[in-house]
């Protein structure tokens, strides 16, 4: 196991669930503050303490359980319990004392907070990285490949992708994206041999796309293999390297054997183990023969750049506003329609859902400044929707009891509103010790 490598996916996680749960309780303190509400405690993290500090009436603390936060707001039934201040008379400062309608915006501060850094997550990444994608055209060329998952669901390698529900897709990356996948009643419309035919997406599908990752991954991909290639990196003191073979060459045979695509390269690799073969190169518009002898593990210490046509194009900043907007609500529309399927049976919640453990293998063994903020501005607004839940202790079950006192007049009672929020708290542990479980479980199962 790379120890270096987990530590600093750890520390991602900590550093990105510190910016989003500290953002988060961030929202519920200053509008609990601009509406006049003395808030007593701001953590990130949950107790025991690690250290904090007072400014004015507010305790600031960075808390050794860095799963979440909170904000001890005065005169308001919480996660702490603390009743004994709720017995006696109303202070104009308390949470209870305000408008329905104030204490709505407070506890959708948090909620609020989220989603504005997801968005503005989405458009930075959208105006410094632009858009690099695979046109369909290009896809199409030679088809797509498929494993065995593709194969269950009728697809076949060489199939070329018409459209998806319908619509032409733009590029490879549609023909793989959530929304699409998850949606009712989903189907590519492929061409074999000449012939349209339909391919819907299954709920046995789902059940297996869902269930194995790696299945998932390689379901639907591109004959890469099929493309023309040049030699990138090469590996010092290897038998490339010493033979004189340069990034940047083109191989065009392979003794008298025509090499237009990297599997027919790659095969004649494995084929002639341990041999000298001759390698013909093009170099700068000259041709030359280089006598390379192949490894026993069929490598010669080279890598390859596939010659694939990407399209790229940087955005505005008018138009990231609208492309990360858009990416950042899409997301939202995704775990929707996820929670959807979970609910129908579609696919199964113990394979979809990670705990932390789960969340320290997306961000990856090392740092990458572009996919640490994507994963961050997807968890900012997964957060603020699963935040947004009808579920006591969540900011949506604070919610749902406001709507009911501001639709009917009058709140539901302190010895209610206590229940609930114990509640709420026992089905949140129980879902912190679903998911911890499920994430040991997942390893175990990739051990057996």
């Amino acid at each position: 196991m790379d120890i270096q490598g987990v530590i600093i996916g750890i520390l991602q996680l900590l550093a990105s669930l510190s910016i989003l749960v500290g953002l988060h309780e961030l929202g519920h303190l200053l509008a609990a503050k601009y509406f006049g509400v003395r808030v007593e405690k701001f953590s990130i993290g949950f107790p025991p303490k690690i250290f904090g500090f007072k400014y004015g009436e507010t305790e600031y603390c960075l808390s050794a359980l860095p799963l979440g936060g909170y904000v001890k707001i005065t005169g308001m039934i919480d996660e702490s319990l603390d009743t004994d201040q709720m017995k006696g008379e109303p202070q104009p400062y308390e949470f209870r004392s305000k408008p329905a309608w104030q204490r709505l915006i407070i506890m959708l501060g948090g909620i609020i907070f989220n989603v504005v850094l997801g968005v503005l997550i989405m458009i930075a990444i959208a105006f410094t990285y632009g858009e690099k994608y695979i046109p369909i055209d290009e896809v199409n060329k030679y088809g797509i490949e498929v494993n065995e998952l593709g194969k269950s669901l009728g697809l076949e390698t060489g199939d070329k992708i018409i459209n998806i529900n319908g619509e032409t897709p733009k590029s490879f990356r549609d023909l793989l994206d959530p929304a699409f996948i998850l949606n009712d009643n989903s189907y590519y419309t492929i061409e074999r041999n000449g012939q349209e035919m339909k391919i819907p997406i299954t709920s046995e599908f789902l059940q297996v796309y869902s269930s194995d990752k790696d299945e998932a991954k390689g379901f639907l991909t591109m004959r890469d293999g099929k493309y023309p290639f040049l030699i990138g990196a090469i590996a010092p003191n290897r038998n490339a390297d010493k033979a004189g073979l340069k990034s940047k060459d083109r191989v065009v045979k392979v003794n008298e054997t025509p090499t237009p695509d990297f599997d027919t390269f790659q095969a004649l690799l494995h084929q002639n183990a341990g041999k000298q073969l001759t390698f013909v190169v093009e170099r700068e518009g000259k041709t030359m023969n280089l006598p390379i002898t192949v490894a026993e593990d069929s490598t010669i210490g080279v890598g390859i750049n596939k010659e694939i046509n990407f399209v790229e194009r940087p955005y505005s900043f008018s138009e990231s506003l609208q492309v990360g907007t858009e990416t950042a609500f899409g997301v939202i529309g995704v775990q929707a329609m996820a929670y959807k399927k979970m609910a129908k049976g579609d696919i199964n919640a113990s394979d979809s859902l990670s705990g932390p453990i789960g969340m320290v293998m997306i961000f990856g063994m090392e740092f990458d400044a572009y996919r640490f903020w994507r994963i961050t501005g997807f968890l900012s607004m997964v957060l603020a929707l699963m935040n947004l839940l009808p579920i006591p202790a969540l900011d949506g079950g604070h919610v749902m009891f406001l709507l009911y006192e501001m639709i009917t007049g009058r709140p539901p009672s302190d010895k209610f509103l206590e229940i609930a929020q114990k509640v709420g708290m026992v089905l949140i542990l129980c879902l912190m010790i679903f998911v911890f479980g499920n994430d040991i479980w997942k390893i175990i199962k990739g051990f057996l």
